[in-house]
């Protein structure tokens, strides 16, 4: 299923309008994730929203915004009091300036979108503000509102369609100064930087997002499979910390000597799209239990690592989607 847009409007260049979607670029509800049992009685713990002082839980409807202005003084503010600030860009994404790329400060960058036609109108002026982009080699800035907030998105062709990033204001960067000023100026030589040089050259290559491989997450789903095959866990040893470099021009060339020996990474094949798991059934091994007695079933295939870990992400997509 197709993911639901976070946003709907129209895209504006001058007197150019196009109604557009706006859709999350990227997902987290792949990963594993846990919720919080009694390990008394295994049922899941709920969070009731209960009066600071009084301890009584408090109704949805008894429920409003304070702003914090001392201890325990709050500034009380309606929704309807915050309907009558709503900004007229609301459902506009109006294209303010047009600004190089290589101007945007990494740290501004906070998130990305998709940015589509909706609908089966409009194509023509979404294709012309899309090549007007393009053609200039610019990113275009604009606002949004998204929860009632207005944000600063950035826009930039991306194949037949535009990606729109999410930018931070100056007030919420910090400056690099107050990290760092203590930082020592240190003379490098030549010979250091060189061995430096070679190092990065045996280690450079095309990005290759598809190799990344999240070890924690395959950990994770090994010690699910684990747990729920009965297996005996024993603990690790703490991994050793490397100590102090006492010579660093000689830790520079045995790590060059390192590279050298070392094969050089092997070429893969982009992955195909992960299809989505049928569910709860094929999440890695069957759990044993009154029924698995009562009706004793033929013995399923071991799955291979990979079928185990897509089982365990359908699992979890489907237990969030619940």
């Amino acid at each position: 299923m197709a993911p639901r847009a976070n946003w709907k409007g129209f895209l504006r260049l001058s007197l150019v309008t196009c109604p557009v979607a706006l859709y999350p670029a990227t997902s987290d509800t792949e990963k594993v994730s846990f919720n919080q049992i009694n390990r008394k009685t295994g049922h899941r713990i709920k969070y009731a929203k209960v009066d600071a002082d009084t301890g009584e839980e408090v109704a949805s409807e008894d429920i409003v915004k304070g702003y914090k202005v001392d201890t325990d003084t709050y500034i009380e503010v309606s929704k309807q009091e915050l309907d009558d600030i709503a900004l007229e860009s609301t459902h506009t994404i109006e294209i303010d300036e047009f600004v190089p790329k290589t101007d945007i400060d990494s740290r501004y960058l906070i998130r990305p979108y998709y940015l589509v036609p909706d609908g089966k109108v409009g194509h023509d002026a979404f294709a012309v503000i899309r090549e007007t982009i393009r053609s200039m080699n610019k990113v275009a800035i604009g606002r949004v509102v998204l929860t009632n907030r207005e944000h600063i998105i950035a826009l930039d062709p991306l194949g037949k369609g535009l990606m729109g990033t999410l930018l931070r204001y100056p007030y919420e960067v910090r400056s690099e100064q107050e990290y760092f000023g203590d930082i020592q100026d240190v003379k490098i030589t030549k010979d250091m930087l060189d061995l430096a040089r070679h190092i990065v050259e045996k280690k450079s290559g095309a990005f290759q997002p598809d190799r990344f491989e999240d070890h924690y997450e395959s950990a994770l789903i090994d010690l699910i499979n684990k747990k729920r095959s009965g297996v005996d866990l024993t603990a690790k040893a703490a991994p050793k910390t490397g100590g102090n470099v006492i010579n660093l021009m000689d830790a520079l060339k045995r790590s060059l000597a390192n590279e050298r020996e070392a094969p050089p990474p092997a070429k893969t094949k982009a992955k195909k799209p992960r299809k989505a798991a049928a569910g709860q059934r094929e999440m890695l091994l069957p759990i044993s239990g009154k029924r698995a007695k009562e009706e004793p079933a033929a013995q399923e295939p071991k799955q291979e690592p990979k079928k185990a870990e897509k089982a365990v992400r359908g699992a979890a997509r489907s237990k969030k989607a619940g």
